[in-house]
């Protein structure tokens, strides 16, 4: 029997991407697989999709302009306005969100707040 379950699969794509990106290091926080640059989380895969900070503004006018980025939940849970969660039904797909990772990464490294 396997062990390769679609969350495994899931997350070995995205660690594929995330993880090629200079000081990105993943782990786990609050059972969410997370991903960290100067030991600060910019991003976490979270049910169907993948949390990300990004400055407000950014953040808000991703929302309004694509239709698969929502405001980051997990659990249910309402997270700050710097949160967004992009959701891809491919894992691959995470590939064409490059940009924002690297801009999230950015952003975050650099230690800026709201």
């Amino acid at each position: 029997m396997s062990s390769d379950t679609p969350e495994s699969s899931r997350k070995a794509q995205i660690d594929a991407i995330l993880l090629k990106l200079p000081g990105v290091s993943a782990g786990k926080i609050n059972k969410l697989d997370a991903y960290f640059v100067s030991d600060k989380m910019f991003a976490c895969i979270s049910g169907d999709g993948v949390g990300l900070r990004l400055p407000v503004a950014t953040a808000t006018e991703l929302q309004f302009s694509r239709d698969n980025i929502v405001p980051f939940q997990p659990g249910g849970m309402a997270s700050t306005r710097e949160w967004i969660q992009i959701n891809r039904a491919e894992a691959a797909d995470y590939e064409k969100d490059l940009d924002l990772f690297q801009t999230s990464l950015a952003f975050v490294k650099a230690g800026r707040s709201r």
